[in-house]
């Protein structure tokens, strides 16, 4: 599925977010608050937003996504590998940190996805994930399903794959709540683990740290 929606998911992406997703992993790259030229991997890649990102902040970015088609369609993305996230082909401790965006809930193993994000971060090492949320008020909790579930779908059938973008808002259903994915951090082995929403809701950021 993601292969066949790799060309236009970047596009899909700023529409259905007005742009703002580059606000958020610009935020997200920030609070890593890693020093330059650190070695940063980018989990569930894609297309490589958040590993341009990294790059633009100064770090040294490895992407990697089960995806083949979504890699290849990516652009300025130097080191490039295909893995499933939840048996990384890294060493121990071989990087400084790890991003991830909007992927978890298409992760089928959750927690040994996390296992594996703490096991190739090098204790005291950083980890920042952006996911998709709803909004707890009243009006804002209306609009977010009206557009995310209907509206959504609809752009991506018009310039990418239809099927692709009617799974994509149902699959918010397979996301665990904000407390339990911080239960799940901890248990991996992350501390001073926070949750924030962002921009009311519309988004969610989990930042930790790497036991040492």
């Amino acid at each position: 599925m993601f292969d066949a929606i790799a060309s236009r998911y970047e596009l899909v992406n700023k529409l259905m977010t007005f742009g703002l997703d580059t606000r958020w992993r610009r935020r997200a790259v920030s609070d890593l608050r890693l020093p330059r030229r650190s070695v940063v991997l980018d989990v569930a890649a894609g297309t490589g937003d958040f590993t341009r990102e990294l790059v633009r902040q100064g770090h040294v970015a490895v992407a990697t996504d089960l995806s083949f088609g979504m890699l290849h369609a990516g652009k300025r993305m130097d080191e490039r590998v295909q893995a499933d996230a939840s048996r990384l082909p890294f060493r121990s401790a071989g990087f400084d940190g790890v991003t991830c965006g909007y992927a978890l809930r298409n992760f089928s193993d959750l927690a040994a996805t996390f296992d594996e994000m703490a096991r190739v971060i090098r204790p005291g090492g950083r980890l920042s994930l952006l996911e998709v949320a709803e909004p707890r008020s009243g009006l804002w909790r209306a609009g977010f399903r009206v557009w995310f579930h209907r509206v959504v779908p609809f752009i991506g059938s018009l310039v990418s794959d239809r099927a692709a973008y009617h799974y994509l808002p149902q699959s918010t259903a397979y996301l665990p709540t904000g407390e339990e994915i911080m239960r799940m951090l901890n248990h991996s082995g992350f501390s001073a683990v926070n949750h924030r929403r962002v921009m009311g809701g519309l988004s969610q950021q989990f930042i930790a740290t790497r036991t040492s």
